[in-house]
This record gives structure tokens, sequence and C-alpha cells, in this order.
């Protein structure tokens, strides 16, 4: 079964210093038909005007990811850590026992442009932790580049829940075909750009829900860039 969620169908709040979009019920949007698919639970496309942020505050017993489009976010966080992450750059925050962070758009003139997705883990309780890998553009041109797991295989980013997250650039006639194992799910989000997923079209902030296919294929693309998350 194939669900289709158009970008205009999500949840929208504007803050002014923040534009944000949300693909499952978030803060003050609820739609009891949209709490999430399998793991994953949260997919915000965030907009931040220059110099504004989220000032610290926490979570817990959360595999959090942010996947930088345009701009750069800064962040830091009660472990210690401190960075500013950019383009091609993937974070993974395990909240575990709880964390406090800090995200702040670090340019004065640009806005940053990001997908904060939260996973619900298959461990709760264990220590937070923190990660940063860089996937640059080549490597996921034409081709699904693994950006996170269970085990950080391939250099992915270590995840506490049986769920992959693979990151692509397509374009023109670039065909991808992505197989599901038995059992699985998967849940595909257009950052930019249009593709042909399983024969339906997609665009900026559409989503495809496949519940039960054998294969997620990618075709007839123009500049898009997507995520894939294969779910158990």
């Amino acid at each position: 079964m194939l669900m289709l969620r158009k970008s205009e169908e999500r949840g929208h709040a504007n803050h002014g210093w923040l534009d944000s979009y949300h693909s499952f019920s978030f803060a003050d949007y609820y739609d009891p038909r949209f709490m999430g698919f399998r793991s994953l639970r949260v997919i915000n496309e965030d907009r931040v005007q220059p110099g504004r942020g989220f000032g610290m505050h926490g979570h817990r017993d959360m595999e959090i990811i942010t996947y930088i489009l345009a701009g750069a976010l800064e962040h830091k966080d009660s472990m210690g850590n401190g960075s500013v992450i950019r383009p091609g750059d993937v974070q993974r925050m395990s909240a575990g026992t709880g964390v406090m962070h800090s995200e702040f758009n670090a340019s004065r003139e640009e806005t940053v442009h990001l997908l904060q997705i939260w996973i619900e883990p298959n461990v709760t309780g264990i220590a937070p932790g923190y990660e940063e890998k860089h996937f640059d553009a080549a490597s996921k041109r034409g081709r699904l580049r693994l950006i996170a797991s269970p085990d950080g295989r391939d250099g992915s980013v270590v995840i506490h829940q049986d769920a992959a997250v693979y990151a692509t650039l397509l374009d023109g006639n670039e065909r991808v075909i992505h197989l599901l194992a038995a059992g699985r799910g998967a849940y595909v989000y257009v950052a930019r750009g249009t593709v042909t997923v399983n024969g339906q079209t997609l665009a900026a902030g559409d989503a495809l829900q496949a519940e039960t296919a054998d294969e997620i294929v990618f075709e007839k693309s123009e500049k898009a860039e997507l995520l894939l998350f294969d779910l158990q």
C-alpha cells in the first residue's frame, strides 16, 4: 500500500523567526492520522531567520537527526559538544537519559534551512551520545548514500533503532532502485526538486509511505534531493 502525503497537507507554524512544516503531529499541530510511521516520529522542515534559534531545551529517549539543506546551524549541548553544521553534514544526538541543547542560526545574513528528524529508539535509559559526519554531494549523486544505521556501516552515523536512512541527489534520467526486505516499510521525503517514486510524482515537501512494497523506484527527477527511511 502506498500513501502520498502532499506538502500542503502538512502542519504549519510560522513564528516569524521560525517557519516550520510538520509531516507528523508535533507541538500545536495534531492529527491522529499522522502520528509517525513505524519508528519514524518527526520530520520537521525548519527555516530559521539569521541570528535566531532554539534556546537551551531538553530531550530524552529519542534519536534526533539534523540534516542541513542550506545555511549553517550552531549547536551546543550539555555533553560539552559545540559545532556549526552546514549542507552535507548529518548530526545525530541520542537523548537517552536526558540532554539539553541549543540550536541557533550561525549567520547574521542567511536563513538556515534544515530537516529535524526524530526516530524512536529500541532501547531507553542509555547514556546520551553525539555524532556528526559529512557526506559530500558526489557520494549522493545518482545513488542512495547510507547516512544513518544501527551499526554505523559504510561510515553512517549510529542510531539505536533497526532503521536505515539514505540520502540521494537525482536529476534527469538517473534511476535508482531500493529493495525492501520482507516485513519492512519505507518512507520517502522530498527535500527539493521533483521525482517519480513508484509511479507517483513528488515535489518538495511531499512524502510517500510504503507499507508493503517490495522495492522503491526513483526516476524522472529534476534537481531532487530526498531522504529514504527503511524501517522495521
